[in-house]
């Protein structure tokens, strides 16, 4: 997992975070870059000052996320490699997220060993596997069921020599009850805050015009996009009646799919406008 991916999906509000959305959703399906205009006007249209935009544009350039070719006066931008594997890990996390899966059963276990002296390494490992989507049962054992995910942990924990860990995979014994096991490892009340405010806050939305089609476009994959980190993705049946990820899925498919049409072209006509000569389509 890409720590830095998880911080700006998760983290405060900020324009960088909210670019990096822009980039994903608009530039990041293109090859021929974007003006830098174009971003800083795209920020500011999602609320952000003229200044907090080109920061924040400046900033993700210096911090190798765009590379720059001048053009006379402007430049244009485009993605570093980096951040084309970045965003195209984001892609697959928010796209692939929140649909119905199977399940065969199997957990897998990690016991996690970290010398009491090394308490920074067992914060930042806790954060790493909590992000994974991993719960926590105390004592150090974590659990998830998707086994799917034991090489994800693996590369994690390579990253860690001072710590110690073994797996396990398996089935639930007959010795406990696994819905005690689901409330213990994860804090599943606070999903579902996050679930019904992102339900209330996009049910009612009907943008009026293109402009507005952009920035609720914008605004719904940025707030859609913290789910793969915030919930553990447990199976149907290991969840509390009337969970809302379903529908929280099902309005997601269908506002991107009604808005991306007027909110991309909103975008690249945005661009096409800014340039001083008329790019050629990609």
């Amino acid at each position: 997992m890409n720590d830095q991916l998880r911080k700006r999906a998760v983290g405060a509000p900020a324009a960088r975070s909210l670019l990096l959305t822009v980039l994903g959703e608009y530039v990041l399906p293109r090859q021929d870059g974007v003006w830098l205009g174009t971003l800083v006007r795209a920020l500011t249209n999602l609320g952000y000052s003229d200044q907090a935009a080109r920061q924040a544009v400046a900033r993700s350039s210096r911090h190798g996320w765009l590379q720059g070719e001048r053009y006379g006066r402007q430049a244009r931008m485009r993605l570093t490699p980096s951040t084309v594997e970045l965003l195209r890990t984001g892609a697959q996390r928010i796209y692939s997220f929140g649909g119905v899966s199977s399940w065969d059963g199997r957990w897998l276990v990690v016991i996690l060993r970290v010398p009491e002296k090394n308490r920074d390494v067992r914060h930042q490992l806790r954060s790493s596997l909590a992000w994974t989507g991993l719960g926590s049962l105390g004592g150090g054992v974590w659990l998830t069921p998707h086994v799917d995910r034991e090489q994800e942990i693996t590369q994690t924990l390579d990253r860690e020599p001072l710590a110690g860990a073994v797996s396990f995979v398996g089935q639930f014994g007959a010795i406990g009850d696994p819905q005690a096991v689901v409330w213990t490892a994860w804090d599943l009340e606070e999903v579902r805050e996050q679930y019904d405010r992102f339900i209330d806050r996009f049910s009612r939305v009907r943008p009026a015009n293109p402009l507005a089609c952009f920035r609720e476009q914008t605004l719904l994959v940025h707030a859609w996009r913290k789910f793969p980190f915030l919930d553990p993705d447990l199976p149907e049946s290991l969840l509390p009646e009337s969970w809302p990820r379903v529908r929280a899925h099902e309005l997601f498919a269908d506002r991107h799919s009604r808005w991306a049409g007027a909110a991309q072209r909103y975008f690249w006509e945005m661009d096409v406008g800014l340039g001083p000569v008329r790019r050629r389509a990609a």
